[in-house]
């Protein structure tokens, strides 16, 4: 891709002071765009596009705030549609949130947290952008960010899946809306990925994952940015409705840790 691809354009991006939703900030921004970095965590946000303004010439803004609001969502498509020298056509609905949990016991507020951001929180961000974008009549990309355990069972995820599962067959409907606009919508669909949180959730993440990924290693940022970032190039102006996955292989076959640790204790069982 051109470093200048984006050059010109508005962009938001949700979820994006840490992991996934940064790298795809920082793969904007240095392929020319104007960013909007959106985060529940105020502080975090604007340490983030500190940090980015200090790489590449102050084209990272800070808009904080629930991306699960509805009114939150259509104020930050409006401030990002306002913005000078640049004009809005790139969505990047990446905010989400995963809660482990039996099934038998796993709480309705948990479950409403999920559907608040996963669910209400993307459809929502998708129906104000594509509102502005047909009202600008510009044409334009929108990314849903997915999951490849919205394809896949997981262990203690049954909801997150779920909330995976019906994004990315939002991306497919909205094929219907907003093709004829001259908007493409595709779903990115991350496999584990090596963040701060993960690598704290787990200090051996990185060598669980490269076992358990065809490829050999665990997914970094920088990998489902780049998968983005073509999607929502001039490149991918023939792709609409699809689901991308970004999980090293993962999906081909798609063993977990919890399997693995099922077999080891079958095993020792048997020899003793």
């Amino acid at each position: 891709m051109d470093v200048k691809d984006f050059a010109g354009k508005a962009a938001i991006v949700t979820g994006a002071a840490k992991g996934i939703g940064y790298g795809i900030a920082k793969y904007l921004i240095e392929h020319g765009a104007t960013v909007v970095l959106n985060d529940i965590d105020v502080t975090a946000v604007e340490e983030a596009v500190a940090e980015l303004n200090a790489l590449d010439r102050g084209r990272a803004l800070a808009y904080a705030g629930d991306a699960g609001c509805v009114d939150f969502i259509y104020r930050m498509v409006d401030y990002a549609a306002g913005l000078d020298g640049c004009r809005f056509e790139l969505v990047v609905a990446n905010a989400g949130l995963t809660e482990f949990g039996d099934f038998f016991t796993f709480t309705e507020k948990s479950f409403q947290k999920i559907v608040d951001l996963n669910l209400r929180g993307t459809f929502f961000l998708a129906q104000a952008a594509g509102n502005k974008l047909r009202e600008q009549e510009s044409g334009g990309r929108i990314i849903l960010i997915g999951s490849n355990v919205g394809s896949r069972a997981y262990h203690n995820l049954a909801a997150y899946g779920m909330s995976k599962a019906a994004i990315a067959m939002l991306a497919q409907q909205l094929t219907l809306d907003l093709g004829p606009l001259g908007i493409t919508v595709n779903c990115v669909a991350p496999g584990a990925t090596l963040t701060a949180r993960t690598s704290v959730e787990e200090p051996d993440y990185a060598g669980i994952w490269a076992e358990l990924n065809p490829n050999g290693r665990v997914g970094l940022p920088e990998d489902v940015a780049a998968a983005v970032g073509f999607l929502l190039s001039p490149a991918a102006s023939h792709i609409t409705g699809q689901q991308l996955y970004v999980d090293g292989g993962w999906t081909g076959y798609a063993p977990s840790p919890f399997s693995a640790e099922r077999l080891r204790s079958r095993d020792k069982k048997a020899v003793g």
